[in-house]
């Protein structure tokens, strides 16, 4: 399979790193700090009634649901005109989060696999989350790095992986792409002719699908196993 590869592309979130912790770190940080620049806020909801708000909104406004940074920064000034205070908080507020949601940490594997393929291979990031790539500990790793903010679409919309082929010059049957989402990464790259690798952290004993090789990140130096 890796004769054909000119290319390989990355998904972030669960494939190199544990998101949930790190979402949940960043979500408490901004919620002390509106305790102490909006406390009416804070007194008021919840950081769980937070987020079912920005679900709200996520579905009022599903032509710009994929962007999350603009769909929390809207909540956000909601909630500062709700409660009287000004919109110019909602912006604090937003890099709060951000700050804290790039304090990411990458598996133990991670780097070193990354390392080892970039000698090998350009390599592109592609996430439909908003972790900025150049503040996390992965900064060097990355010859190009896409969101579904950058693109204006989410996996498993193609727009990033054609965005991708624009800018590498390359067919999709020389790309692999990587990823831990059957839905959000394997099946939509797999569409396209890519080579799959679909990454299981939870188990080793990963389910089966005819449309997946299966990815794990094991063993050093590689770290890479497919099979079909």
């Amino acid at each position: 399979m890796f004769e054909s590869i000119r290319l390989i592309t990355f998904d972030l979130d669960d494939t190199l790193w544990p998101t949930r912790p790190v979402i949940m770190a960043a979500e408490q940080r901004v919620y002390d700090w509106l305790s102490t620049h909006a406390p009416k806020v804070a007194r008021s909801l919840s950081i769980q009634a937070m987020r079912e708000q920005r679900l709200e909104w996520m579905q009022q406004h599903p032509d710009v649901a994929h962007d999350l940074t603009l769909v929390r920064l809207k909540t956000l000034e909601k909630l500062m005109r709700d409660f009287g205070y000004p919109l110019s908080l909602a912006e604090q507020g937003l890099r709060v989060f951000r700050q804290a949601r790039d304090r990411v940490t990458p598996w133990d594997d991670v780097l070193p696999v990354l390392g080892y393929l970039r000698q090998q291979y350009p390599l592109v990031s592609l996430t439909n989350g908003n972790a900025q790539i150049e503040n996390t500990p992965l900064q060097d790793c990355f010859d190009l790095s896409l969101s579904a903010e950058d693109v204006g679409a989410a996996k498993p919309d193609p727009a990033m992986f054609h965005q991708v082929a624009r800018w590498s010059g390359l067919s999709f049957e020389q790309m692999l792409h990587v990823g831990d989402d059957l839905e959000r990464d394997v099946l939509p790259a797999s569409r396209l002719g890519m080579a799959t690798a679909w990454v299981h952290r939870q188990s080793m004993r990963a389910p089966k699908h005819k449309q997946a090789e299966l990815c794990l990140f094991n063993l050093y130096p590689l770290q890479i196993y497919l099979r079909g």
